[in-house]
């Protein structure tokens, strides 16, 4: 479901010429973590395309690569806000006493979870036993192993898939709106899309606690919603996905109560 087919369906729900679309979900005894906790932040799984005229996305490493390196240089910034300790991981092997392949069973069975979330959240593509606000998933004993070896109490994971329109997209996209205005419209060719979503997982527990998706979407190629190759395009969408993490349910209603 990844490499832009989640984005494409979430986005066929979306009729406004432009728009940027957020909605969290929490376990309902959640509590943004504060004080002295202690986060790790996976290396964050990041895909970066050119939409071509016929509106094909082409994986472009390079620009993945410059967009990674954006996103973790935003996230180091952001995190530090927040207090406790923080580590973010690059490279696999640079958690001690993790081996990598270990760590990479943990991301891809996060990536499914994740992607089953966003899939039956966000899509009405409800499942029986988790309607409602309920966030009911967990990565089970591999998240909790993960928290006795390092230590840390929560794990962040992070996706991010960004478009960039080419120039033939973009010219083609003029045309059609240059043609209404003579009055031969075009089939609308359809804009860019990006789409970020972030999970939390405590690892005593190995629970996901949090989750939050953003999708940003345009019916015209070339409407820019923050490039995540630059630092203001990473720094924008790291705020939009992590900058106002809710608490749950249960304790927003205390929180009311007193």
């Amino acid at each position: 479901m990844r490499q832009w087919g989640l984005a494409f369906a979430l986005a066929a729900s979306v009729s406004l010429a432009a728009c940027v679309q957020t909605k969290q979900y929490a376990d309902l005894q959640f509590t943004p973590p504060q004080g002295d906790y202690k986060l790790l932040v996976l290396r964050p799984d990041v895909t970066v395309g050119s939409l071509t005229t016929g509106g094909m996305v082409e994986p472009r490493a390079d620009w993945t690569d410059e967009a990674r390196a954006s996103i973790v240089t935003a996230l180091r910034a952001q995190q530090a806000a927040h207090g406790g300790k923080v580590t973010i991981i690059e490279h696999r092997n640079e958690l001690p006493g993790v081996d990598p392949q270990e760590l990479a069973d943990v991301e891809r069975l996060n990536a499914a979870v994740d992607d089953s979330i966003a899939l039956h959240k966000y899509l009405g593509d409800y499942l029986p036993t988790k309607r409602g606000n309920r966030l009911d998933w967990t990565l089970g004993e591999d998240a909790v192993r993960l928290g006795q070896k390092t230590g840390y109490d929560y794990a962040l994971f992070l996706h991010a898939e960004d478009q960039v329109a080419s120039g033939g997209r973009i010219a083609l996209g003029v045309l059609g709106v240059a043609g209404c205005i003579v009055g031969f419209c075009a089939p609308n060719v359809g804009g860019q899309q990006q789409l970020d979503y972030a999970s939390l997982v405590d690892l005593r527990t190995g629970d996901v606690v949090w989750f939050n998706v953003v999708l940003a979407e345009s019916q015209v190629p070339g409407i820019k919603f923050g490039d995540l190759r630059t630092p203001q395009g990473a720094e924008q969408m790291v705020e939009r996905l992590l900058g106002r993490m809710k608490p749950g349910q249960a304790v927003r209603r205390a929180q009311e109560v007193h």
